[in-house]
């Protein structure tokens, strides 16, 4: 028999600033219908769930059963199998503000610690890999009491491949998935890590990306439009973004050797022909730049 139960996302606070269950953003419901035991299921005791994808419609099946009859690829992320990249290494010009924008207060807590909390609460999780000037450093050595995974540092580069490139060579040998996540953007949900986590699992890497509202068009160098792009086809990125060790190790390899510049992380990755699964998010999961961006994400914990 059919039994239909809400996906809902848990939570991204903090253990030092928990908001009551009104100022977490509204997240809209998607629904995960499981039969177990029953003649859909291949094979005895297996559950099977079929996931709706939002506005795309595409249907996802998964199936889990403890007899062992499923290859590695269909388990769910192993407990303390994840190494995250939290990149907090940026100078967050755009903002004006006296320091970098990620130790910005947000409701009186630095940005970068929402998700570093986050992260930290998941069973997933084993370590965070902090990118970020040693000036800050003192910033989550004072949050590290807090929580129960390790924290390691590391220098940020140059440029964001750098610093992603700096944070992988401190990343435990045993790690069998990277997530490497902008530490300016707080306000991602646990559940989408979840998501995006089984799909860098069963895929070797995916993406938190939602799909592209606006029109957009491409232009040329005088600012004429040269044609207006299909919104059907186009996702907007964010992180976290999570890639098995092993492909980053040859995709930086590739980038390192070629000299080549990417602009996300998947990128390091799409150059070695890999395919990249988009794994669809939440609009809320915004990216604090600007003071505009800092007013919203008030607003979305406040509601």
């Amino acid at each position: 028999m059919g039994v239909i139960k809400p996906d809902v996302a848990t939570s991204y606070s903090s253990p030092l600033l928990l908001p009551t269950a009104s100022r977490l953003p509204h997240k809209s419901l998607s629904f995960v219908s499981t039969f177990s035991p029953s003649k859909h299921a291949p094979f005895p005791g297996c559950q099977i769930e079929v996931r709706r994808r939002g506005r795309s419609g595409l249907s996802k099946i998964y199936c889990c059963t403890n007899a062992g009859q499923l290859n590695e690829t269909s388990l769910p992320v192993k407990e303390k199998s994840v190494s995250v990249i939290l990149l907090a290494g940026g100078k967050g010009k755009r903002m004006g503000a006296s320091m970098p924008k990620q130790y910005l207060p947000l409701l009186g807590q630095p940005i970068a610690l929402y998700s570093f909390y986050t992260f930290s609460r998941m069973s997933e999780v084993k370590e965070i890999v902090v990118v970020c000037d040693p000036s800050y450093q003192d910033v989550f050595e004072d949050a590290k009491e807090n929580i129960l995974v390790d924290v390691k540092f590391a220098l940020p580069g140059k440029e964001r491949q750098d610093s992603v490139y700096s944070g992988f060579q401190a990343v435990d040998l045993s790690s069998e998935l990277v997530c490497i996540h902008d530490s300016a953007r707080p306000l991602v949900f646990t559940e989408d890590i979840e998501k995006v986590l089984k799909d860098g699992w069963l895929n070797g890497a995916a993406v938190l990306g939602v799909p592209v509202k606006a029109t957009i068009k491409e232009a040329n160098k005088e600012s004429f439009v040269v044609r207006t792009l299909d919104r059907k086809t186009l996702w907007e990125m964010q992180t976290p973004q999570v890639i098995k060790p092993e492909l980053l190790r040859k995709g930086f390899e590739l980038v390192n050797r070629e000299c080549l510049e990417v602009t996300d992380d998947v990128s390091i990755v799409e150059h070695l022909k890999h395919p990249v699964f988009i794994t669809e998010g939440s609009y809320t999961n915004i990216k604090v730049t600007t003071p505009d961006d800092l007013l919203l994400a008030e607003r979305i914990l406040n509601l």
